[in-house]
């Protein structure tokens, strides 16, 4: 049986997980993997959860991520990385940006979001690299760029050529974005 790696990319809709996919896809497939990616949007267009599978190996039979399947999260909000965690295997990893967005219950005022949320995924026994992607993002010319941040900050621990990123960032993006998606990748790369 052939190894097979399964990456769930979780956020809030508006996040850019679906660009997120693309490239991680796009970067394996250049690799020559079989590639395999389900979207399910959620609530994307209301600020709702989204995740995105994707599998890639020398044969990969189903998109579809089962409970503990996961090797890798990554995780654009600190809730989203929570929510997701059953579907890690034991020993995964968890790359989360630190920001917090306040779900609907916790805008309302009817729950209080987690001070500890972190905290909770690193007990579960999830190797954890959390950083500020919307920081570097803002420092790479746009807060919209968190999801580029994230893909290069996960590239760099995927073992596969950072050039090989480079040319998928390169035929992914829309020129006007691409050398702000480039400083996003670099600032994510060396986090």
């Amino acid at each position: 049986m052939s190894k097979v790696t399964s990456v769930m990319i979780v956020g809030v809709g508006g996040q850019g997980t679906l660009l997120a996919s693309r490239l991680l896809g796009g970067a394996m497939m250049e690799q020559g993997y079989d590639v395999k990616v389900s979207e399910v949007h959620g609530m994307s267009q209301r600020g709702g959860s989204v995740v995105t599978y994707v599998r890639y190996g020398d044969r990969v039979d189903s998109p579809v991520i089962d409970l503990g399947g996961a090797d890798v999260i990554l995780a654009f909000e600190k809730m989203e990385a929570a929510r997701y965690l059953p579907y890690l295997k034991k020993g995964g990893k968890v790359i989360v940006n630190v920001q917090q967005i306040d779900p609907m219950p916790v805008v309302t005022g009817a729950q209080a979001y987690p001070a500890d949320v972190l905290d909770a995924v690193r007990a579960a026994g999830a190797e954890v690299l959390a950083l500020d992607a919307l920081g570097l993002a803002a420092q790479a010319g746009s807060a919209k760029a968190v999801n580029v941040v994230l893909i290069g900050a996960m590239a760099r621990r995927l073992g596969v050529e950072k050039e090989i990123w480079l040319k998928t960032v390169r035929e992914t993006v829309p020129p006007k974005f691409l050398e702000m998606n480039l400083r996003a990748f670099e600032l994510g790369y060396q986090a």
